[in-house]
C-alpha cells in the first residue's frame, strides 16, 4: 500500500504535498491528521509544523484488472479486459489473442485466474466481492454443456437405479447442476467432497 507522511505549515499545505509526492487526488486518498501543528510567536518561536499521513486507496476493481494483466503478461498474452461492475460483482470478460490459453481444458485455466483474481480483489475491500470472469464467452457455452450433462446422467441414475457421481467442479458450476435438475422429481441431487474436489452427486428417487 502506498503512502506517504508529510509535514507543512498547515494541514492542508501538509495534504497537498503528500497527494503531490502520491500523484494522486484527494478522493483517492485516506488522510489521517497526526499533528495540526501549532503556530509559534510572531509565526516563529514555539511553531511546529502540521503532520499528515496519506495513503492510497485500495480499490478492488483497479487492483483486479492490474492483476490480471500482470499474470497474463507473464503467460505470453496481453488482454483487453472489459469490466462491469454490478454491486458486488466485477464481471470481467477477456479479449485476447490466445484465448484458448486462457480458458484451459474445460475451463480450468480460467476457473484459477477467477479465483486468484476474486482474493486480490477482497484484499482490497472491506466487502466481499465476487469476480466473474470470461473468455470468448466460455461460461454461456459451458453452462449450456452442464445442463446437457445434467440431463444426461440423470437419466441415467434413473435408468440403473444408482447414483452418479460427476468431477469436481467449482461451487457456481455445482449451481447449475443444481438448478437444471431442480423440476426433475425423479432424482436429487447434493454436493459432496471438500474443496476442490467438491463435486455433484445424482442420486435416483426410489
Amino acid at each position: 500500500m502506498k503512502q506517504k507522511t508529510a509535514t507543512g505549515q498547515s494541514v492542508d499545505e501538509a495534504i497537498q504535498s503528500a497527494l503531490s509526492e502520491l500523484n494522486i487526488s484527494i478522493d483517492q486518498a485516506e488522510i489521517t491528521i497526526v499533528d495540526e501543528g501549532k503556530k509559534g510567536l510572531l509565526g516563529i518561536f514555539g511553531s511546529r509544523p502540521a503532520i499528515v499521513k496519506v495513503k492510497v486507496k485500495e480499490d478492488p476493481l483497479s487492483d483486479s484488472v492490474k492483476y490480471l494483466e500482470a499474470v497474463t503478461k507473464m503467460m505470453g498474452t496481453n488482454v483487453q479486459i472489459d469490466v462491469n461492475k454490478n454491486g458486488r460483482v466485477l464481471e470481467m470478460n477477456v479479449t485476447s489473442d490466445k484465448s484458448g490459453l486462457l480458458i484451459g481444458k474445460r475451463g480450468q485455466t480460467l476457473n484459477a485466474l477467477q479465483y486468484l483474481t476474486q482474493l486480490v480483489a477482497n484484499h482490497s475491500s472491506d466487502q466481499y466481492v465476487t469476480v466473474i470472469l470470461d473468455a470468448e464467452n466460455y461460461r454461456e457455452k459451458r453452462n449450456e454443456t452442464l445442463v446437457q450433462l445434467a440431463e444426461r446422467l440423470a437419466y441415467k441414475a434413473i435408468q440403473t437405479k444408482k447414483e452418479v457421481s460427476l468431477e469436481p467442479m467449482p461451487s457456481y458450476e455445482r449451481k447449475v447442476i443444481h438448478t437444471a435438475l431442480s423440476h426433475n422429481h425423479k432424482v436429487r441431487t447434493f454436493s459432496s467432497g471438500a474443496e476442490p474436489n467438491r463435486h455433484i452427486v445424482i442420486a435416483p428417487e426410489l
